[in-house]
């Protein structure tokens, strides 16, 4: 929260806006089960999310429609937020999976509580959006989120694949929806999957 000493004479609006500026800062202590490339450290969310954003710009030509990129990558930097509170849900962690919409739903209500009622709905807003997966940005956000660690995973020898027991099947129904925001992109998916069959780096 921001300190008291100067609160008293701030704006509400702009206070709440800072108290939740702040709070967001705690995504960079939430790490996540992807390496760095080249076999650094952990990557955390807001690495993570920054990246996601940054492909977005550079990538939106191979969007399959026309995205209002902005809005991709809006979504791509809050996506995560909601871990600060419901924890990283690892991609193939089956049981995880089970209940990681009950546990987002609940800190996104409260996360995105902090912000002026305005922002707060414009924020769930674009965050139901990118979880309902049925609009031309939020399929898009989807294969930044989906390329991203796959290219990290690539790029460390696939050791987090091998690390968790990943199977080729696991990987192959997570990236082929990539193909519902970019088949261009799906493509190159494809060719790093078939590469690391043939290394040996995940399970058959």
């Amino acid at each position: 929260m921001i300190a008291n000493v100067w609160i008293s004479d701030m704006d509400e609006r702009l206070r709440k806006q800072l108290d939740f500026i702040l709070e967001i800062d705690k995504e960079k202590n939430i790490f996540r089960q992807t390496h760095l490339s080249g076999g650094g450290r952990r990557e955390n969310d807001a690495e993570h999310a920054w990246h996601m954003a940054i492909m977005a710009y550079l990538l939106k030509d191979y969007a399959n429609e026309e995205v209002d990129i902005a809005k991709v990558m809006i979504m791509c930097l809050i996506h995560d937020i909601v871990e600060i509170e419901a924890g990283d849900t690892y991609a193939y962690d089956e049981e995880g999976l089970k209940t990681q919409k009950a546990r987002e739903d609940a800190a996104k209500e409260h996360l995105f509580g902090m912000l002026p009622d305005d922002q707060k709905a414009e924020m769930i807003a674009l965050f139901d959006e990118f979880e309902a997966y049925d609009t031309p940005e939020s399929k898009f956000a989807h294969a930044m989120d989906n390329l991203q660690p796959l290219m990290l995973n690539d790029s460390n020898g696939g050791g987090d694949w091998k690390a968790h027991g990943v199977s080729v099947r696991q990987v192959y129904s997570r990236q082929g929806k990539t193909a519902l925001g970019s088949r261009k992109l799906f493509e190159v998916a494809d060719g790093i999957i078939q590469e690391n069959i043939r290394k040996g780096n995940l399970d058959v």
